[in-house]
């Protein structure tokens, strides 16, 4: 694997390019966690400590207590415990694991009667992780299937150009695919270079959540640099609504207890989801279908429960030349039955009577570790360590079980969220695998 690590080090980076703020942002206290392995991975087996250091105005807490707890990722606490800062510092010994996985050190501070909140993972042997979810044996015989009907729907679309996402140098349409006989459609930015050529296709799915597709603009350097790019939602709602439609909308169809991602799990055929993968592909159909496209290149790009349907759908639709996707979400989803973390959305920590055969066995069917194996494109991960929405351990997993030509950012430091800058490394990076 090749890693590009993060450390503490871009603190200096940040505040270089934050002029008159300070870091974190508008914050008066720092934390600052150094594991005494540069990279945070140890082998099993190993003890690791980590150094914590607590500022408030940029001056160190002396005398100030922080009270941990550790435990593995996303796992209770098996060990309590304080120290006492000297000179805001002091190192608190996190201990090993027997097994590969993450250890999560949780910290505490009051200062001044409020409470401050941290956290660092570290990692023991994740480059040996491997998923509690099966394959099933008619795995590929189901999507087969499923792609085989939505074959005998003609590609239909509408395309509509929108003059406030155009600019001099790009062109966008909104437009509106319909999936099936049924009616269900999804609706999606395309972005085009306001040039003559052909261009590679890059397919954008979104994060999870009912809303619109924020910031359409935030990424027109691929279409600035010379890629036609489709940003979709996956619901059929016509992102031109208002925030509060959507707002509404999600209240009222994404509750805890009514969720998409819970609909229909009962069964594989009418899991809500088996729409959304099937539109992925759908959305491929209708990129490959543009004149303007080069006749070679079709890219999967997203992050979260994009970063899934990336995956995905380079797992299912060969005519995908390259993947990238960052903390992918729907990973191992029924991992907390090795009693380790699972991944997002944390089925069985989240709602009640979800751990069920009927559940588990559909989990399977639409498990990216399953899709991971698939894949046969060049394919490119990022992820974070401490992220508690998509953990460190479901995100090793599926780049563990990738049987394809592969590359891993791995950035420790963070949460889930990517940086700018990574974010257009990924553009660069698919840059340099085009055919």
């Amino acid at each position: 694997m090749k890693k590009l690590l993060l450390s503490v080090c871009l603190l200096s980076a940040i505040l270089l390019s934050v002029v008159a703020e300070n870091y974190p942002y508008r914050s008066d206290v720092l934390w600052v966690t150094v594991p005494d392995h540069a990279d945070w991975i140890y082998k099993t087996g190993e003890k690791a400590t980590v150094e914590v250091q607590f500022y408030k105005y940029g001056i160190p807490g002396d005398n100030v207590v922080v009270n941990y707890e550790i435990g593995g990722d996303l796992m209770p606490a098996d060990t309590k415990g304080s120290v006492t800062l000297k000179n805001g510092r002091a190192i608190i010994p996190v201990g090993t694991m027997k097994e590969p996985g993450f250890r999560d050190c949780r910290l505490k501070a009051t200062v001044d009667g409020k409470t401050y909140s941290h956290h660092v993972k570290v990692g023991f042997s994740p480059e040996k992780l491997k998923p509690y979810t099966a394959m099933p044996d008619d795995f590929n015989e189901f999507w087969e299937k499923a792609k085989a009907e939505q074959k005998d729907f003609p590609l239909t679309y509408t395309k509509e150009h929108v003059e406030k996402y155009s600019t001099d140098k790009i062109d966008c349409y909104l437009v509106k695919l319909q999936l099936n006989k049924g009616g269900q459609c999804i609706y999606g930015y395309l972005f085009y270079p306001k040039k003559e050529g052909r261009f590679p296709v890059v397919l954008c799915p979104p994060g999870a959540g009912i809303k619109t597709i924020k910031e359409p603009l935030r990424h027109k350097y691929y279409a600035e640099q010379g890629c036609i790019r489709f940003e979709i939602e996956i619901h059929g709602l016509n992102p031109e609504m208002s925030e509060q439609e959507f707002k509404e909308i999600s209240n009222a169809f994404n509750g805890r207890g009514n969720g998409y991602l819970n609909n229909g799990l009962d069964n594989r055929d009418n899991y809500y989801m088996k729409r959304v993968y099937l539109a992925c592909v759908r959305s491929i159909d209708f990129l490959t279908s543009l004149p303007e496209w080069d006749g070679k290149n079709v890219i999967a790009q997203g992050g979260s429960q994009g970063g899934a349907l990336a995956l995905i759908t380079a797992g299912l639709d060969q005519r995908v030349t390259a993947c990238v996707a960052n903390h992918p979400a729907l990973s191992d989803m029924a991992g907390y039955k090795a009693g380790r973390a699972g991944g997002y959305p944390h089925f069985f920590k989240r709602a009640t009577g979800m751990d069920t055969p009927e559940k588990i066995k559909t989990m399977a069917y639409y498990d990216v570790v399953n899709f991971a194996k698939l894949i046969k494109a060049d394919t490119y991960m990022t992820w974070g360590f401490n992220d508690d929405v998509c953990p460190p351990t479901t995100s090793y997993i599926v780049y563990n079980v990738l049987n394809c030509p592969k590359e891993a950012l791995i950035t420790p430091i963070n949460e889930h969220w990517t940086s700018n800058d990574t974010e257009y490394g990924h553009l660069l990076w698919i840059k340099k695998h085009l055919k």
